[in-house]
């Protein structure tokens, strides 16, 4: 961890301050990774990091806090899916091209950060505007991307005017984190992950230019 980091009670914590803090984040992620989010307690977090609640709450006002600081690094990371979206030539094939990169960025994202992002899900659909918060700043950016990438083909004719660019992006983003979210449900349901891809990719090119994609 760089960067200065403050204790509860605003104090700067030192190299060791920040390697504790820094751990008890690590064994909260692996927790979630088991168990409930409301099943996980200070006393199991801090006993699985070595050390005592008292120093957990050195760092971080309770449970929900600490998940809130991991959410937020998560979706720091996932602000990048936007890059995926950004300055790319959706003609042709490199447009379908386009398309399976952020399909794949999509899936490998959730996969990776599935623990997390299930906790941010969870309080985004109960209303904690703290999770909404953390949730658009993953995927506003990527929707931006495409919003522009729309408004681009209509400025050259290649997409309809009527079109609403925003819409178009916006309902895409959302189907995708949708999906990515239940992977392993659709695979219960038959789908192999060697489908799902091309298929969504199919989805986002179409969505995009309005047209199929080229053989």
């Amino acid at each position: 961890m760089t960067g200065q980091v403050r204790t509860v009670d605003g104090r700067v914590a030192g190299r060791r301050g920040q390697a504790t803090r820094q751990k008890l984040l690590d064994c909260l992620a692996e927790m979630l990774s088991t168990s409930p989010y409301r099943d996980v307690k200070v006393i199991d977090v801090a006993r699985m990091a070595g050390t005592s609640p008292a120093t957990f709450y050195q760092y971080f006002p309770d449970v929900e806090g600490a998940v809130l600081e991991i959410a937020d690094e998560v979706a720091s990371a996932g602000a990048g899916l936007r890059d995926l979206a950004t300055d790319k030539n959706w003609a042709g094939k490199g447009g379908y091209q386009a398309a399976e990169e952020l399909v794949d960025g999509f899936l490998t994202f959730w996969r990776d950060n599935d623990a997390i992002l299930r906790v941010v899900t969870l309080g985004s659909a109960e209303g904690d505007k703290r999770f909404s918060k953390i949730r658009q700043k993953m995927l506003t950016g990527v929707a931006n991307a495409l919003t522009d990438a729309v408004k681009e083909l209509q400025a050259t004719n290649k997409v309809e005017k009527s079109v609403s660019a925003p819409a178009v992006a916006t309902s895409l983003v959302t189907m995708l984190s949708a999906v990515a979210e239940q992977q392993k449900a659709i695979e219960t349901q038959g789908v192999k992950a060697k489908e799902l891809k091309p298929n969504l990719a199919l989805l986002v090119y179409l969505g995009v230019t309005g047209k199929k994609p080229p053989k």
